[in-house]
């Protein structure tokens, strides 16, 4: 139940976004283009970062740029 505390975590990284042209999904409602977000958890496939919303959500890691 890791996920219940993501809101509050210290976030692992920081990513930007660099792009909002989903094939399947309407990301650019949560999502803004050249925004950095904090990374709260990641899987291969995924970012899990607090987006627009306010709301942590799971989002295909081409859409972000890794910073540091």
């Amino acid at each position: 139940m890791i996920h219940k505390t993501w809101q509050t975590t210290t976030p692992v990284k920081k990513v930007k976004c660099v792009h909002t042209k989903a094939e399947k999904y309407m990301v650019d409602r949560a999502l803004t283009a050249e925004k950095e977000y904090d990374v709260q958890n990641e899987t291969e496939e995924f970012y899990f970062v607090i987006d627009n919303t306010g709301k942590v959500g799971g989002y295909y890691k081409d859409y972000f740029k890794v910073l540091n």
